[in-house]
């Protein structure tokens, strides 16, 4: 269509400062965006734990450990990434990254390197071949530690969860453990667990059969708390629906209890966890059947 003079002539001018203001437009910012995820948060806020956890432990082994897991993790998911599953548009690791802190944070500062190296190794190595629906089955982080303790009996003292320092401490992995827990919306599950696993011991303690204190105290409190709010909360690994939720908070919580107190084991959050994990697998297997079951009928 062709513009008549009278309505190029009403037309506005294109002034210097228009085209400035339109070339000045704000660009898309992944940055902002990726800050913002639950990823991002964990990762700051574990960070945060390893400098103020690193003052009891001794910096530079502290560090050592940590940095021998995230470059073991990181190394090994971009090498699977690229080689195996021919994905050449893979992003920065992160998720890798959050697995190694996570595992540095748990094994202790004097662990060998040989020990730490398989252990996020076999993390990883869960996240890529353990899965259901192209998603991990099995909390990566929690597999890794669980193998190694029953391979290797390695030294977990959960020190990112300050179970080294002073016990006013713990109010730091609560708060940043609360951050992460409202960003992921795991509340539900969060609390079920804490409060089932309370509730047990504290009856077991009442009836007498066992020792309900050690349930409250350093490090073994620390341990519950760093895993209810940087483990237990994974979202590929947890259900999201709020009734889900509930439900495999208490699991993992039972479970965990009647390691404890049964097989006296060293590894029974972390047996909770995964056993919680496949529950919430078996879930989405079941869900999925459904889903079929009811699409043939409509064929």
């Amino acid at each position: 269509m062709e513009l008549n003079p009278s309505q190029i002539a009403k037309a506005p001018p294109v002034t210097d400062q228009k085209i400035i203001k339109q070339s000045a437009s704000p660009p898309s910012r992944p940055l902002k965006a990726y800050i913002r995820t639950p990823k991002r948060y964990a990762i700051v806020t574990l960070l945060f734990s390893l400098l103020i956890g690193s003052l009891h432990t001794g910096f530079l082994s502290g560090i050592t450990t940590v940095a021998t897991t995230i470059g073991t993790a990181m190394l090994l998911d971009t090498l699977i990434s690229r080689l195996i599953w021919k994905n050449k548009k893979q992003t920065f690791p992160d998720g890798a990254l959050l697995t190694g802190l996570i595992i540095g944070l748990v094994l202790s500062p004097a662990t060998s390197f040989a020990i730490s190296v398989f252990t996020a190794a076999a993390a990883i190595l869960s996240k890529h071949f353990i899965t259901y629906q192209k998603k991990p089955i099995l909390n990566p982080a929690a597999f890794g530690l669980w193998l190694s303790i029953i391979l290797f009996s390695s030294n977990q003292s959960w020190w990112g969860g300050m179970s080294l320092l002073p016990w006013w401490t713990i109010l730091l992995v609560v708060a940043g453990g609360y951050l992460v827990t409202n960003r992921v919306q795991k509340f539900p599950q969060v609390f079920a667990f804490l409060a089932t696993y309370g509730l047990i011991h504290l009856i077991f303690g009442f009836i007498g059969l066992a020792d309900a204190s050690s349930a409250f105290i350093t490090p073994y409190l620390n341990a519950v708390l760093f895993l209810a709010f940087f483990m237990l909360t994974d979202p590929p690994t947890s259900p999201a629906k709020n009734r889900d939720q509930i439900i495999f908070g208490i699991l993992c919580a039972v479970v965990s209890c009647v390691d404890f107190y049964l097989f006296n084991s060293l590894s029974y959050l972390l047996t909770g966890l995964l056993c919680a994990n496949a529950w919430k697998a078996w879930r989405a297997f079941q869900t999925q059947q459904k889903r079929q079951a009811k699409r043939a009928k409509t064929v």
